[in-house]
């Protein structure tokens, strides 16, 4: 994640799981290496994409069935969240931050309208139209069909609006500073680095910070179910302008404790610091 975060830059150096500063070239991703890049656009990051299961989908198959829409739709938030404030060129699936579902349909390209709905009106996000296809899903089907079936997890017009707001405040972030914008690798290794690394590191829990001529930016990605708290050496943070004004209550929460040194974060979720310089 770090190094996608970095533009997956080869000669970035970051600190291992064990502590030991190593270049993203040399970390080992699924037998490639994680950092290939030479210049951050030669990276383009998502989440999802036409191939397989929407954002949407896939994580219905990956929590746990008791976990609340409301956490369903910050956990798909704090994807976008990576996506959009990483450096390199951000890639979003349509309908992505609409909460977009095919009905775990995973190759839908034939799959006709039925399964490939983009309702703009924020009324149907596409859940719940039936078992998909047999051709690709069959597999699937007996883990599919009580998933489909179960009221609890289709999101609601509130549900979706939650995801188109949140994801329009992070393009605002995004072309609030071009730190999130950093056009060549040595930019990148100069001004981006990571906190909360290491053995001791608090697990979930991503600290990236940005530093500029005339601000720094810190960013907390926290994806565990609780809050995060973590000690960080620096003065006049406040949260991001737009965080400020967030459609999200749950950023109230988050905060800069400059007596105490410490960040809070409420539980999954991205929140944005700067100090000082945004407007």
């Amino acid at each position: 994640m770090r190094a996608g975060l970095a533009g997956n830059l080869a000669e970035y150096v970051l600190a291992d799981r064990h502590g030991t500063r190593v270049r993203t070239a040399d970390l080992d991703y699924n037998g490639q290496a994680a950092g290939y890049a030479s210049d951050p656009q030669e990276t383009i990051n998502y989440v999802a994409a036409h191939d397989n299961e929407t954002l949407f989908d896939i994580n219905q198959y990956k929590l746990p069935v008791a976990t609340s829409m409301d956490d369903r739709v910050r956990v798909v938030n704090l994807a976008n969240s990576l996506v959009m404030l990483a450096q390199g060129v951000p890639f979003f699936h349509a309908g992505q931050e609409l909460l977009r579902s095919k009905s775990l349909d995973r190759n839908s390209f034939d799959s006709g309208d039925w399964f490939n709905p983009l309702d703009y009106s924020y009324t149907h996000n596409g859940w719940g139209r039936g078992l998909p296809p047999a051709w690709d899903n069959l597999d699937n089907w007996p883990v599919a069909a009580p998933l489909l079936a179960d009221p609890a997890l289709k999101p609601g017009p509130e549900h979706m609006q939650a995801a188109a707001d949140h994801f329009r405040e992070l393009l605002q972030i995004r072309r609030s500073t071009p730190l999130f914008r950093l056009r060549t690798a040595a930019e990148v290794n100069a001004r981006l680095r990571f906190h909360n690394t290491g053995p001791d590191q608090q697990p979930g829990l991503i600290v990236m910070s940005l530093a500029g001529e005339d601000e720094t930016v810190v960013v907390l990605f926290n994806a565990a179910p609780r809050a995060a708290v973590f000690a960080f050496d620096g003065a006049g943070y406040g949260l991001h302008p737009v965080q400020q004004a967030s459609a999200d209550p749950h950023l109230e929460q988050a905060a800069f404790d400059e007596a105490a040194g410490i960040f809070r974060v409420p539980a999954r979720t991205a929140a944005v610091f700067v100090s000082p310089g945004i407007d």
